[in-house]
């Protein structure tokens, strides 16, 4: 049986990814005060950012896959703290790295998780947004992850560190942070119904539009990427529908009897948004099979369900 070592193993995305990976041994890392409540996981502690900690779990866990998902991962809190998530982000991969080079794991495969924020601002001709894409990230957060994807390719190329780089789009789901849009509109809904807000809900901007993937479909591509994805490659990981955000709000409100009317909030608007993003997934699909099964209204759907759960 594979071992398979998941660094922010307790995020949105790393939640998910047990049961991607339920035929393995799976090995979380989690910092000492995270709960730990998987049964199917067996649990170690420690900061990505110590690299001592981090070359000695490798070391005695020796995996054959590293998932590295561990990051400060919000564009808008970037932006607050841009020296925070660059040394959190780029600092964290390299210890990764640096751990299977001095210990020579050379056939251990890394998936280095970059971002689709590495391709900024696109004008509407370069639509959809292609591997080959250049690359302006407009954020710290996608500076961060324009290192972090750089590096993969770096460390396969200097030292043979068998890396696959992938460049989610916007992934949404149940157990997404109220820090994302998505997630923030359904979790306002729910304490609406639930008497807790006013009927009002607050927004950022709405006609930026968005490649918005189910983060289910987002861990079974990491699966079959490191299944038979190419070692050193780069892959998008998106549907190829953009939908405005005032569309996903549209949705979200069919859910709920309850009437509901729209305030902007300034602390919302992001002052650098880039007006559409749409991915081309043809590469990841020709190497792997893999394509997004789940459509939208499921995925809103379930995501307002988990609110109104744990509300």
């Amino acid at each position: 049986m594979q071992k398979v070592l998941i660094t922010g193993i307790n995020g949105f995305v790393g939640k998910h990814l047990i049961s991607g990976f339920k035929d393995s041994e799976i090995v979380g890392l989690t910092r000492a005060d995270s709960s730990e409540t998987e049964s199917a996981v067996r649990y170690v502690s420690g900061d990505i950012l110590d690299k001592e900690r981090i070359e000695a779990i490798i070391q005695d866990e020796n995996p054959s896959i590293i998932l590295h998902l561990a990051a400060l991962t919000s564009p808008s809190e970037s932006l607050k703290d841009p020296i925070g998530t660059l040394n959190n982000n780029i600092q964290g991969q390299l210890n990764i790295f640096e751990a299977i080079r001095n210990l020579d794991l050379l056939s251990t495969k890394i998936l280095t998780v970059s971002s689709a924020e590495v391709y900024g601002s696109v004008d509407e001709s370069e639509l959809p947004i292609s591997e080959k894409s250049e690359l302006r990230p407009n954020t710290p957060y996608g500076v961060s992850k324009v290192a972090q994807d750089l590096l993969g390719y770096q460390y396969f190329v200097a030292y043979g560190v068998q890396n696959i780089r992938v460049r989610p789009f916007n992934h949404i789901g149940p157990g997404q942070s109220d820090k994302f849009v998505v997630s923030q509109f359904a979790k306002q809904i729910a304490m609406i119904e639930k008497g807790q807000q006013e009927p009002i809900v607050k927004v950022g901007n709405l006609s930026p539009k968005r490649d918005f993937t189910d983060v289910r479909d987002i861990v079974n591509a990491y699966r079959l990427i490191m299944q038979s994805g190419k070692i050193g490659e780069v892959y998008n990981i998106g549907s190829n529908k953009s939908y405005a955000i005032s569309e996903i709000l549209d949705i979200l409100s069919s859910f709920s009897d309850i009437e509901i009317s729209v305030e902007v909030d300034a602390n919302l608007v992001r002052k650098v948004d880039a007006i559409d993003i749409r991915c081309d997934y043809n590469k990841v699909k020709n190497d792997t099979g893999w394509e997004p099964k789940i459509g939208i209204e499921k995925s809103l759907k379930d995501t307002l369900d988990y609110w109104r759960d744990i509300l």
